[in-house]
């Protein structure tokens, strides 16, 4: 075991290492030193003395895990899932964290990301008081849709972290508990890559094998039903939908509190998937115009569905490109923006200020996207004037976030 030695050559995978972790990092990390070099340090928190077992080694940084708990956080609680340890599945990133511990952790992330990706300064970001609000139904049981991969044994089971080694587990203590009862851990799966479970708020339970990207039903509804904003859905079993069952009320409050929609303004929703906020905006604004625009071809057909009752064009289109080639033009006074994991991107942000809305509410599930997308809009004036956290993941890295921007007075 080294740490301290006079001359070091680096790091080395599956070497032990004896050290303090530093600060929280996006990814479900905290960072720690070893003679100069970082290591990002999964298990473990702020604070720790621990052993870690570096498990891989690149120019300039190594990652490793927390193998022994030296000297214990207050906030270290006892994963309540027997796999959420070094070298078993890598889907919780967090159980070893108590609950409100977590919300800090979360908090700290999105502030580094804001001050040092968005170029807010402490004080900026002061004057937002970030934090992150738990969803009702606690940390465990809430995930509704859970994609199981398969082994070469054929068995169902989850993956480790940043690899493709399929751990067999007996369940997954996150699943909605109508997940969690289904057979498929126990049932063999020689011609599936993968198998999906969904457990609707509308009470469907369904369980799809996946084959070279085909999704084959295997049991329940192909279209599942789903309660939000006020309304009935339907759409694929492998459709989108927010995982946790209270997200999509959750980020529909907090858009509409945002953007405080008025009667006669026009909206687009951008990234709108089967239409969520598209609809809610449908019921503040009465008859003006709201545009949606979507590119998968299922999230279409399901927005075309569920909004046939309301005044909502839906183009099927990629946003950038809807943009710039004129397909939804401005002027427009209201802009949700609901990107992927990657963000929206300069291009697609300087389309948006040009059509000048007075509000844009962006819906962000990655805070390093969204704080360099906020860098585009604060370097053409506008602010970011409000900005709310929710936990939609718990016992994960993972922080939802829903932002207001507004244009130069």
């Amino acid at each position: 075991m080294g740490g301290v030695a006079g001359e070091r050559r680096g790091l080395a995978e599956a070497e032990r290492v004896e050290l303090t972790v530093a600060a929280v990092a996006p990814g479900g990390h905290c960072v720690a030193r070893v003679d100069g070099q970082v290591v990002f340090v999964r298990h473990a928190l702020p604070g720790e003395r621990v052993v870690v077992e570096v498990t891989e080694v690149h120019r300039g940084f190594a990652r490793a895990d927390a193998v022994e708990v030296l000297d214990a956080s207050p906030d270290r609680v006892e994963p309540p899932c027997p796999y959420a340890k070094p070298g078993r599945c890598g889907g919780c990133d967090l159980q070893h964290v108590a609950p409100a511990a977590q919300l800090a952790w979360k908090v700290a992330v999105v502030r580094e990301q804001l001050t040092r990706l968005a170029g807010l300064t402490p004080a900026e970001v002061d004057a937002l008081g970030v934090a992150v609000e738990a969803l009702p139904g606690g940390p465990l049981g809430w995930r509704s849709r859970v994609r199981y991969a398969v082994d070469a044994a054929d068995r169902a089971g989850l993956l480790k972290h940043r690899s493709h080694e399929v751990v067999p587990i007996d369940r997954c203590r996150i699943a909605h508990p109508a997940i969690q009862r289904l057979p498929v851990l126990a049932d063999r799966w020689p011609d599936a890559d993968a198998v999906e479970t969904v457990a609707s708020t509308g009470g469907d339970v369904s369980v799809s094998a996946v084959t070279g990207g085909v999704a084959t039903p295997i049991s329940g509804p192909e279209t599942v039903r789903e309660r939000a904003a006020g309304r009935d859905w339907a759409l694929p079993a492998s459709g989108f939908w927010q995982v946790h069952p209270a997200a999509a009320d959750t980020l529909v409050g907090a858009v509409l509190d945002l953007l405080d929609p008025r009667p006669g303004e026009s909206a687009w929703d951008l990234y709108g998937g089967a239409g969520l906020f598209a609809a809610a905006l449908a019921t503040r604004v009465g008859d003006a115009r709201i545009t949606l625009v979507e590119s998968s071809e299922p999230g279409v057909a399901a927005a075309r569905t569920n909004l046939a009752d309301l005044r909502v064009e839906v183009v099927a289109a990629r946003v950038e490109a809807a943009l710039a080639r004129r397909r939804v033009t401005g002027p427009v006074d209201l802009v949700v923006l609901d990107p992927p994991r990657s963000g929206a991107g300069a291009r697609v942000v300087r389309h948006v200020i040009t059509a000048g809305p007075r509000a844009v509410a962006y819906v962000a599930c990655d805070p390093a996207a969204f704080a360099r997308d906020v860098r585009t809009f604060t370097g053409a004036g506008w602010r970011l004037a409000a900005l709310r956290g929710f936990d939609l993941f718990p016992m994960t890295q993972h922080v939802e976030l829903v932002g207001l921007l507004l244009p130069p007075a």
